[in-house]
């Protein structure tokens, strides 16, 4: 999963109060940032999905966190720790300079709880489709240290323009899907969407086996997609869990041809909002080949929330 840039993470950063909150426009997304004289006055002209041409007076400077829409997109508003797909560049508030130019053409996907409190605060509530000015003040930003390596004083606001191109789910939210065939591994979900694994104490099938458990009503996932998913996988020998996603906090982005073959095929073709289980015979997985914690001849047991497709 792309992430972004070390520096821009919110280690070491504390979160100051931030001004009043406000609703989205046409939703009950209380917004944790409003708009202010400071970044109001920041301009970004070209179309969305490409990289702007931004202008503001120098030196802009803030003692809150503050977030204008320059283009009010009509998807649905971001939730407070919502995956994302966006674009962003930041700027100095003091000298003008770039401190961090995004990619446009190529969006990154990104958890709002690994960002800048500044950035987090500011995404919240804007809606997919949208562009955003944020003017952050220096404790939302890079806090009292500032940063060297990106010529940043401590005493420096940060500006950042971002296009806010797409969302995805939290977790799995389709329909319950009863299971009738016999020798799946029992799975039961925790409130924040973890899956829990109890494998059988009988043979492992031979053969690929894969059951919906949730049905999704979103896009079908095709083999070109690249999927953002949570996963849980375990070993049929021993129920011990080999990865997790819901452990590393994190949803993963991959593409179907860079995963074993059995995974793969259990993915595609279904659903956005779908939660599948799959049992993958070694053949399908690894093989007689060992990978990390997976033993050679390792029958595999995948529990997947399909949270969306990226372009």
């Amino acid at each position: 999963m792309q992430k972004a840039p070390a520096l821009l993470l919110t280690a070491g950063v504390v979160l100051t109060a931030l001004t009043g909150c406000a609703q989205a426009p046409g939703s009950d997304c209380e917004a944790p940032v409003t708009s202010g004289d400071a970044s109001n006055v920041v301009e970004a002209t070209g179309k969305l999905g490409t990289t702007p041409a931004v202008d503001f007076p120098t030196p802009l400077k803030t003692v809150s966190t503050q977030v204008s829409t320059l283009i009010e997109g009509d998807g649905a508003p971001i939730a407070a720790d919502q995956l994302v797909e966006m674009s962003f560049s930041f700027y100095n508030g003091t000298t003008g300079e770039p401190v961090e130019e995004g990619a446009y053409t190529e969006p990154g996907v990104y958890l709002p709880s690994q960002l800048l409190p500044g950035m987090a605060a500011s995404i919240e509530c804007a809606t997919v489709g949208s562009r955003i000015a944020a003017t952050m003040s220096p404790a939302d930003a890079f806090g009292e240290a500032g940063s060297a390596q990106l010529r940043v004083a401590p005493d420096d606001s940060i500006v950042m323009v971002a296009d806010i191109t797409d969302s995805f789910l939290a977790k799995a939210n389709g329909a319950r899907t009863p299971v009738f065939q016999s020798g799946f591994p029992s799975v039961v979900t925790a409130a924040d969407g973890t899956p829990g694994i109890t494998v059988p104490k009988s043979e492992a099938p031979t053969e690929l086996k894969v059951a919906t458990l949730k049905t999704g009503d979103g896009a079908k996932v095709s083999a070109n997609d690249r999927v953002v998913v949570h996963y849980t996988g375990a070993l049929w020998e021993d129920n011990s869990i080999f990865d997790s996603s819901w452990t590393k906090g994190t949803p993963a982005v991959f593409s179907l041809d860079g995963i074993v073959p059995g995974l793969a095929s259990a993915i595609d073709g279904k659903t956005v909002g779908s939660q599948i289980i799959a049992v993958i015979p070694p053949e399908l997985g690894y093989g007689d080949q060992s990978a990390g914690s997976i033993p050679p001849g390792s029958t595999l047991v995948f529990v997947v929330d399909i949270l969306g497709t990226v372009d």
